[in-house]
């Protein structure tokens, strides 16, 4: 058997144009890592691909030796489905190509790109894509699961301006997947997950972006958390798309426009942001100064793609991670209560909660256009995230998580299970509730004409009907 796996093995790496590492090569430690550093697994072989040529040999090898497949974008789910243990890693990380076209108005970009590279690239353009908070998200996983952010607002999903997909399915096939071409592959790649596939590359629509935009961020202590909340519902409520808030609670940051004395201090911060709002976003500054004066504020025209990394040291490589989250309709007073009685229990200066407004362009597709997990009706998507240096201090604060979520839930929308992205504790009943069971239903039978066997199982599964 180890002839068989070895001879294999170089077999693989003959077909390949990327590089093979197993256990004993030098940059295979490096290899296997991901963000969340409380993940420790050891793949059999790590086949770094190049091309959609190599994501397929990389298949064949792992079914013909009969391996697990996990498959590597940009490492940064916290729950690790990357790397597998004992098996085959199908790693994208060098497929980070993006290509513009702009008089068409789309971008083609590589499965192995990170927000970054997308973001750099389609900016020195005037464009953008609706994506996630964080320059070193994949923009794989992030799109599989739906893709929120930003941009949300004003252009829905990261998976509402996806015009297609290239995709490597079980048998090792290379597929085209649009509106027009394996509908019902499309429909479930937008928001199904890594359940069908690997995904070698998205296109995407752009959209117009200037690539300045107006920021603004307000803290307040925790004793000031109701006051402050309650600010943001009723500032919500009143904005034009051109402006998107995102509420949350954390530890101030060591940062330059943050006063000494405040340096990690818990407390409460709204990031208010114009997309061409110039007049209406200084008109909602101060009337947040005026109605809740905050103990610190940082306002300044920012870049669009500084914006896009502007969370980036806080969520570095290198920490323990946890997270749940969920839907609510409204910041209601029973959610504020929860909110600040929750807040001053966590223990780690790095955990924290996010809110991101959820209307708009959000609200334009149908509930059922695409598999995405979560209703169009406006909401707010929760996330709440432990972060810490080490796995003692991660354990006391996925506690926290966990009451946390619990307490929410009777405030939540349907079962409180949210958005699939902002999972980490995957099984077939919390994902059915997830997706409701219609659309999970439709996802079971699309997963069973593409990957009947289940191969691609390492990640929020579901399985094949």
């Amino acid at each position: 058997m180890t002839q068989t796996a070895t001879g294999g093995i170089e077999n693989l790496r003959t077909a390949m144009n990327g590089p093979v590492f197993v256990p004993v090569d030098g940059g295979y430690d490096e290899a296997r890592r991901v963000w969340n550093a409380g993940i420790d697994r050891y793949p059999a072989v790590i086949a770094r691909c190049k091309s959609t040529q190599d994501v397929a040999a990389a298949i064949g090898l792992a079914r013909a030796q009969g391996l697990e497949i996990s498959v590597r974008g940009g490492a940064h789910n916290a729950s690790g489905t990357a790397v597998c243990d004992g098996g085959l890693m199908v790693d994208l990380s060098e497929m980070r190509g993006v290509a513009v076209d702009a008089e068409a108005r789309r971008v083609r970009v590589g499965g192995g790109a990170l927000l970054s590279d997308m973001d750099a690239a389609t900016q020195a353009h005037g464009f953008a894509v609706p994506a996630g908070l964080i320059g070193h998200t994949g923009i794989g996983g992030l799109t599989l699961g739906g893709g929120m952010g930003w941009l949300t607002r004003r252009f829905g999903l990261s998976i509402d301006s996806l015009v297609s997909a290239e995709i490597v399915v079980a048998d090792g096939r290379v597929l085209r997947t649009a509106q027009d071409e394996n509908p019902d592959l499309f429909w479930a790649l937008r928001g199904g997950g890594g359940n069908f596939g690997v995904v070698t590359s998205f296109e995407f629509r752009l959209n117009e972006v200037d690539p300045m935009v107006q920021f603004g961020l307000f803290f307040w202590p925790l004793e000031q958390g109701s006051q402050a909340l309650r600010c943001a519902r009723e500032l919500i409520a009143d904005t034009s798309l051109g402006i998107n808030v995102v509420v949350g609670a954390l530890n101030a940051p060591p940062a330059p426009f943050v006063p000494e004395q405040h340096h990690f201090q818990p407390g409460y911060v709204m990031m208010l942001t114009g997309f061409g709002a110039d007049d209406e976003h200084r008109a909602l500054v101060q009337r947040i100064r005026d109605t809740v004066p905050p103990l610190f504020d940082m306002v300044t025209p920012m870049p669009y793609v500084e914006l896009q990394k502007m969370l980036d040291e806080a969520n570095a490589w290198g920490f323990h991670s946890y997270e749940k989250g969920t839907y609510i309709e409204d910041i209601s007073d029973g959610v504020i209560d929860v909110i600040t009685t929750q807040m001053p229990l966590k223990e780690s200066p790095m955990s924290l909660m996010l809110m991101y407004r959820l209307d708009g362009a959000y609200c334009r597709v149908g509930d059922n256009d695409t598999a995405f997990s979560g209703g169009r009706s406006p909401r707010f998507s929760v996330f709440v995230v432990a972060m810490a240096p080490d796995a003692e201090l991660l354990a006391a604060d996925r506690g926290w998580v966990r009451g946390f979520w619990e307490a929410l839930r009777p405030h939540a929308m349907g079962s409180g299970h949210g958005y699939v992205n902002g999972m980490v504790d995957y099984g077939e009943g919390r994902l059915r509730s997830a997706y409701g069971a219609a659309k999970y239903e439709r996802l079971a039978q699309i997963k069973g004409a593409y990957d009947p066997e289940n191969i691609f199982h390492h990640n929020a599964n579901i399985k094949p009907a």
